[in-house]
């Protein structure tokens, strides 16, 4: 693997993060990172989603005119969206139920046409994959820490298990309701951001 390609695949899951450092797409992570199962799915869904369209984009960035290349990349989109919210109507009406809108509103997510404009639309189709890949894993994976914080402390479950013993319960340990409110979500999204930014400290603001 060449250098150009590892930092493709690695700079979009640590140093680029589209959340904690280009602070895209924080949205989502209010709406449905309470329980880890939809965070999951939802990262999922991005990845496929950002990785597909990308890669499409980027067959036809020859061919698109300037002036419509909006409009082509949202009929791309929204093609995608639609059929990873068919698949999961039909194998797991569920957590699409659960999800509801949400998923339609990846078409919205500013990751996925954030890639496309500034990667996809001048690079070939396996680097724009590949790049579209890494930036829905970068999103995925802070969805699946903050959701895996709020399932745990405000239901003491993990994929709807219970995971805290009942003698810790009997001791008097209370799960903590307000894990499970969207503003916490938001402080936990915080709190990445500010362990990222300690660590990274080229990240940190002069």
């Amino acid at each position: 693997m060449d250098a150009n390609m590892k930092e493709t695949l690695l700079k979009p899951i640590f140093k680029g993060n589209p959340i904690t450092v280009l602070v895209l797409g924080i949205c989502s992570s209010l709406a449905v990172t309470v329980q880890l199962q939809g965070a999951l799915v939802m990262a999922l869904s991005v990845i496929i989603v950002t990785g597909l369209s990308s890669f499409v984009v980027s067959l036809l960035r020859n061919t698109i005119p300037n002036r419509i290349r909006i409009i082509v990349q949202l009929v791309v989109v929204a093609m995608m969206v639609i059929l990873v919210d068919q698949v999961l109507k039909a194998f797991a009406y569920s957590v699409s139920k659960t999800l509801s809108v949400y998923i339609g509103l990846i078409i919205t997510n500013c990751i996925v046409m954030g890639r496309i404009e500034a990667f996809a639309l001048g690079n070939k189709p396996i680097p724009s994959l590949l790049d579209g890949l890494a930036n829905g894993a970068g999103y995925g994976l802070i969805l699946v820490v903050v959701a895996f914080v709020r399932e745990l402390l405000g239901s003491g479950t993990i994929f709807g298990l219970r995971v805290i013993p009942q003698f810790i319960y009997d001791a008097g340990y209370v799960n903590n309701g307000l894990m499970i409110l969207p503003p916490m979500a938001l402080i936990l999204l915080g709190c990445v951001i500010w362990i990222q930014r300690s660590i990274q400290k080229d990240l940190q603001e002069k």
